[in-house]
């Protein structure tokens, strides 16, 4: 009977020791974790300028809308306002800006989610009008996604330009078809592509080359693509070569460019705004 009280002090005991010690790791942890939180704050710009989200072709409310809510989630933007564009251009507002330094979002939406990226310039143009008239807004960011990338950029090489428009000072183009889906060409590369432009050009991408000098020179620009590896070198929409074809274009203009590649299933073409490291860059990008 001892012998057996024996072996459950023993028992007892062990158990004791370790809960502590497991304990004592999870507070390493939480502090270690607290430690990085308050790292990245420290870097963290927060201003009252506010970026606006563009989504894609058939896109709609969660296209962006999941991905603001991390970021949000994690202090680094605050979700203020919604523009909802209808097909005739106008604009219905939900929410409003503060003014607050939180680093605003701004979602837009297209009612018409399937039109051509002419008109969706436009209607982007209406919203940065809107924006001005309503809450004498003079700078902003744009973010765009696939078609809303495009589009962005053939607003900023069609008004960017236009003095009475807000000011763009950062662009982001996530996984956008900038060469209109052209692969590379036999025997050329993506080192050369990044450098030099692509060899085959779209109609679309001459037209950016005809307007570029529209766009602000000022302008940081971020170009995301990404590749799943499964030998197509692309997203499984729109090829690596593509999203990466308007490096080159902003150099020589002399814009300052980065451009990144992800990889694997969560680089593929609608998971891309999914992607918590996409996350991050896009948020290092725009406010560190």
């Amino acid at each position: 009977m001892k012998k057996k009280q024996h072996y459950l002090f023993v028992i007892v005991c062990l158990l004791l020791v370790f809960v502590g010690c497991t304990d004592k790791k999870a507070a390493q942890n939480e502090n270690q974790q607290d430690h990085k939180n308050s790292t990245t704050s420290e870097t963290l710009q927060k201003t009252a300028v506010p970026t606006l989200f563009i989504h894609g072709y058939s896109g709609g409310n969660n296209s962006f809308g999941r991905m603001i809510k991390r970021i949000e989630k994690n202090d680094r933007t605050k979700k203020e306002l919604v523009l909802t564009v209808s097909a005739k251009g106008s604009i219905q507002a939900k929410g409003k800006l503060t003014g607050k330094k939180d680093n605003p979002s701004i979602q837009v939406l297209f009612e018409d989610n399937k039109n051509n990226e002419w008109n969706q310039a436009e209607w982007i143009k209406n919203c940065l009008s809107y924006l001005r008239e309503t809450y004498k807004v003079t700078q902003v960011n744009l973010v765009g996604h696939s078609m809303g990338g495009a589009s962005s950029l053939r607003f900023l090489s069609t008004y960017g330009d236009d003095p009475s428009l807000p000011k763009i000072n950062k662009f982001v183009g996530i996984a956008a078809p900038f060469n209109n889906f052209v692969e590379l060409s036999n025997g050329e590369t993506l080192e050369a592509v990044i450098t030099n432009g692509p060899a085959i050009q779209s109609e679309r991408y001459a037209d950016y080359v005809s307007g570029i000098d529209k766009v602000p020179v000022a302008m940081d620009v971020l170009i995301i693509a990404g590749d799943v590896q499964d030998g197509s070198l692309s997203d499984e929409a729109v090829p690596v070569a593509d999203a990466l074809s308007v490096v080159s274009l902003f150099k020589a203009h002399g814009n300052q460019v980065e451009e990144k590649i992800f990889y694997g299933k969560s680089a593929q073409h609608s998971q891309l705004h999914e992607n918590t490291e996409v996350d991050q860059l896009v948020t290092d990008f725009l406010w560190n």
